[in-house]
């Protein structure tokens, strides 16, 4: 069975976001031209609370981007971004939901960040997506959506290693920062997993 999975494709990462990225809507009508293709769509949300970890408006002293560690992990200090039940946590308003069969949200424990679709950042949670998808039969495993280099990459890299056949459609993603993108990129094919357009 071929699945889509389809990342945090959310109002906040969009250019007018409070955590923009770049061209980031430019993947919404590519991910509705493709659906037709795959047996099965689930979708990702950012999900947090606001007093999450991540955002530097929790730390005295901190600034957007600042780098700091929690339970041993590095850990980027964010703008404030998709909080539970606003505007910026809706999926873009052009982006096509009426085929996702189910909805997987992330980051929803205030103590940890989430950027994998599978797992918080410490593994030390699933999401249940990984059971989920093999119950379905999922087979091929195609990943996109937002940010290249942060959640789609994660889940790329954790769906891997749960036995997955992994497709990456660097068309329909976009990444925060392209450059660093590059050797991420370089790391996924080293290890198996296929780059390819929407086209193909």
């Amino acid at each position: 069975m071929k699945t889509l999975l389809i990342i945090d494709v959310q109002n906040d990462f969009m250019p007018s976001g409070s955590l923009p990225v770049p061209k980031g809507d430019k993947i919404v009508p590519i991910i509705n031209n493709m659906q037709h293709k795959f047996d099965l769509i689930i979708a990702t949300q950012d999900w947090h609370p606001k007093d999450h970890v991540s955002f530097a408006s929790n730390h005295d002293g901190k600034s957007n981007f600042d780098a700091i560690e929690i339970h041993g992990q590095p850990q980027t200090l964010w703008p404030n971004h998709c909080v539970q039940g606003t505007k910026g946590a809706e999926f873009h308003p052009d982006l096509n939901t009426v085929n996702f069969e189910a909805i997987f949200r992330k980051g929803t424990d205030k103590t940890i960040d989430s950027y994998s679709a599978f797992y918080d950042n410490g593994h030390l949670k699933s999401t249940g997506l990984a059971s989920y998808l093999k119950e379905k039969g999922t087979t091929e495993l195609f990943l996109c959506g937002l940010a290249s280099d942060i959640c789609v990459y994660y889940s790329v890299i954790d769906a891997f290693k749960e036995g997955f056949n992994c497709t990456f459609i660097e068309d329909a993603s976009q990444a925060l920062d392209n450059e660093g993108f590059k050797k991420l990129k370089t790391e996924m094919i080293a290890m198996g997993i296929k780059v390819v357009t929407s086209e193909s």
